[in-house]
């Protein structure tokens, strides 16, 4: 992130701050909650998603992702606990993008990807092609973050994150009334992906498909919002005034 841009051309990331809504005391809260969901996630994608799959390398997938939700676990259980989040505010945040990511990206992704390959009559695809499905999706999203990314930085440069900018008003609309809208468009956009796993899959349960459709969108959104997560992450290591005093108040700006 370059220097030349200053502290007010990042000030509309405060907003969440300021709301309480991502203060050191709510984010370990949803802390709490994430040393729930997250084994709760595991055991859907051990028991449920991963049941006669023949999604190659099955087993050293969860194995990793066994270790992974271990590890985030224990974090979470650390940095719930007041008198080390208000000493490590800035690594509170960097662990809880780490655990929204587990939880609604890769988590619900694995048992998508595991479901699409059930083994069942009318079962057309191979390991193989599974595979290569997944490379594509991977690198899709990929290319959504850097573009995501991209765009992000130009329209910091631009000054749409000053306050009183219109980013700022069309912001505050999207986040009252239309994140549900565009999230559901967005799910209805996978359904042509949906379209092509059937053709390959023995797939007739509407609960499957769900789990898909949800896990792959949620997928992608999550990827288009971690750029803003690591931004307001990069400014709490930058500018005072993106984190809070030992009392649980913002900084005012410098």
């Amino acid at each position: 992130m370059s220097k030349k841009l200053k502290e007010e051309d990042f000030e509309v990331l405060r907003g969440p701050l300021e709301a309480g809504r991502q203060s050191p005391g709510s984010i370990g809260f949803a802390l709490i909650l994430g040393i729930i969901f997250q084994p709760m996630l595991y055991a859907l994608e051990y028991f449920v998603a991963a049941d006669s799959t023949i999604f190659p390398y099955k087993e050293e997938i969860l194995k990793v992702h066994f270790w992974l939700t271990a590890v985030l676990v224990v974090l979470s259980l650390i940095y719930a606990i007041p008198v080390v989040y208000k000493n490590s505010e800035k690594m509170q945040y960097f662990v809880s993008i780490l655990i929204s990511q587990n939880i609604f990206s890769l988590s619900i992704f694995i048992c998508a990807i595991f479901i699409i390959g059930k083994e069942g009559e009318g079962m057309t695809a191979t390991p193989s092609s599974l595979l290569n499905f997944t490379y594509i999706l991977l690198v899709l999203g990929f290319l959504v973050f850097i573009a995501t990314f991209i765009r992000f930085y130009i329209l910091l440069k631009k000054g749409h994150y000053k306050k009183g900018s219109k980013k700022e008003e069309l912001r505050n609309r999207f986040e009252t009334s239309k994140y549900m809208p565009v999230a559901i468009l967005g799910g209805l956009g996978i359904v042509f992906i949906i379209q092509y796993i059937v053709r390959n899959t023995a797939m007739n349960d509407l609960n499957a498909m769900v789990v898909i459709v949800i896990g792959i969108a949620l997928f992608f959104v999550m990827l288009f919002v971690l750029p803003e997560q690591l931004v307001i992450l990069y400014c709490k290591f930058r500018f005072k005034s993106f984190n809070f005093n030992e009392r649980g108040y913002l900084y005012k700006k410098e």
